[in-house]
């Protein structure tokens, strides 16, 4: 695990070599294929060195993380192309990269604590830097403070637990009887999740973020939290049976808030910022529920929603390059000036939908199963959110691919090879990865 974090740091000074933007993009892809071939077929730890080691759980995150990483710089060529200080994109590229590595990696919770905050940082500085809109330094707020205003109780509830139990490894967890220990540990992974009534940030920051920030946001960002209380939430076996019932109930009933938003929104991206949250909160109630299915299920659900989630804000900044605007009303009738590009957007609003044969769909299966024999009320509000889904995925499609086309449009150019190869590397294991979805449900 080390020498991969040496090699992560031996591309700092390539990182700002002026036209090694691809062999950079090259090295972020090579990363990838280096570590499948370290795969780990089982839920115990490997390839232990110092604090790092990884499981299953963690294995996969880290892989995920060097896709959309890679996927990430092929969608901002346009800095590159404008000169647009890409040596400084990719250096905090390359820094987002190691500090989420280092999350998801560590065995220690001080070490997932503190690299999780970093990893903040670099997306703070993305959207503040390469944002498109002056609301971008709100967003950056939004982002920041809201974080660090959950986490600074976990840092004092970790310290204290440090000083009862005298270690933060994994191993060691013991079960811990406070409501208030459970509350303020927990609070930033909701928070980062986002659960309904802490997620004002999510929004906000996507639709500022440039496509790279909504893509790390989507893609990675939001596991984080799902990643966080799948760690943590052993060490409150007790207090979970009482308190998780609060949680679900404001998730169940947020996600169909939400689902109506959606329903009600205008801008593209701001439409996907929304069904992340929606999706994520159907996550949150699995982990909550403790239960096998729930686990796996949110587990599955979190690797679709990366990768689907990220291909749809690729597909919305493609429409955004091409018309300057992000308005439902202005991105109409693309379907007569790109119809190749129209295909994409179906896979996609299909995959939100979870249709087969995509990660997504076994995931809800899973999640379905868990909270119905959790409780058989959450059906009501399950089933709403799933038509929800479906309804919000079929007007995203529809109302940008038909319609009549807005004629202020002086000149467009059609999809490059380069888009196309992009949306293609998202959703194809989005939907084959479901052949092998046995390894992502052995890692209990």
């Amino acid at each position: 695990m080390m020498s991969f974090l040496f090699m992560m740091i031996f591309l700092i000074p390539l990182s700002f070599k002026k036209d090694m933007f691809w062999l950079n993009q090259f090295f972020f892809f090579f990363f990838f294929i280096i570590f499948l071939t370290k795969f780990s077929f089982n839920y115990m730890y490997m390839y232990i060195s110092y604090f790092l080691g990884c499981d299953l759980l963690s294995y996969v995150m880290i892989l995920l993380t060097f896709w959309i990483c890679s996927l990430m710089i092929l969608a901002s060529q346009k800095l590159y192309k404008n000169n647009y200080y890409y040596n400084m994109f990719m250096f905090l590229m390359l820094m987002l990269m190691i500090s989420l590595y280092i999350t998801f990696s560590s065995m220690n919770l001080f070490i997932f604590y503190l690299f999780f905050e970093m990893s903040l940082i670099p997306t703070f500085i993305l959207i503040i830097g390469w944002g498109y809109q002056p609301e971008r330094i709100q967003a950056g707020v939004y982002l920041l403070f809201y974080t660090m205003m959950a986490s600074l109780p976990m840092m004092i509830s970790m310290f204290y637990y440090n000083k009862i139990n005298h270690s933060l490894d994994y191993y060691f967890f013991k079960d811990m009887n406070y409501f208030f220990m459970y509350l303020s540990m927990n609070l930033v992974f909701l928070v980062k999740m986002p659960m309904y009534i802490v997620h004002l940030w999510l929004p906000k920051a996507h639709v500022e973020a440039p496509v790279a920030g909504s893509m790390i946001l989507a893609g990675i960002m939001l596991k984080l939290g799902g990643y966080g209380l799948m760690r943590v939430l052993k060490m409150f076996v007790t207090v979970n049976m009482i308190f998780n019932y609060y949680l679900i109930v404001i998730s169940l009933i947020g996600g169909v808030y939400i689902s109506l938003i959606c329903l009600r929104q205008s801008d593209i991206k701001s439409l996907i910022a929304y069904s992340s949250i929606s999706h994520m909160s159907l996550v949150l109630c699995g982990i909550l529920t403790l239960n096998y299915w729930g686990m796996c299920g949110s587990f599955l659900m979190m690797i679709a929603h990366g990768l689907c989630s990220s291909g749809m804000f690729v597909l919305a900044n493609i429409n955004y390059e091409r018309l300057n605007s992000r308005s439902l009303f202005l991105n109409k009738g693309l379907i007569n000036l790109m119809p190749s590009m129209s295909l994409w957007w179906f896979l996609f609003s299909a995959c939100n939908m979870s249709s087969p044969p995509s990660l997504n769909l076994l995931g809800e299966i899973m999640l379905i199963n868990s909270l119905m024999s959790w409780s058989l009320i959450s059906m009501l509000m399950l089933s709403l959110m799933l038509f929800l889904s479906a309804g919000y995925s079929l007007y995203l499609y529809s109302y940008t691919q038909h319609g009549k086309l807005y004629f202020s449009l002086y000149s467009f150019v059609s999809g490059y090879l380069r888009e196309y190869l992009l949306l293609f590397l998202h959703w194809f294991p989005l939907n084959f990865l479901i052949l092998k979805s046995e390894y992502f449900i052995i890692w209990l």
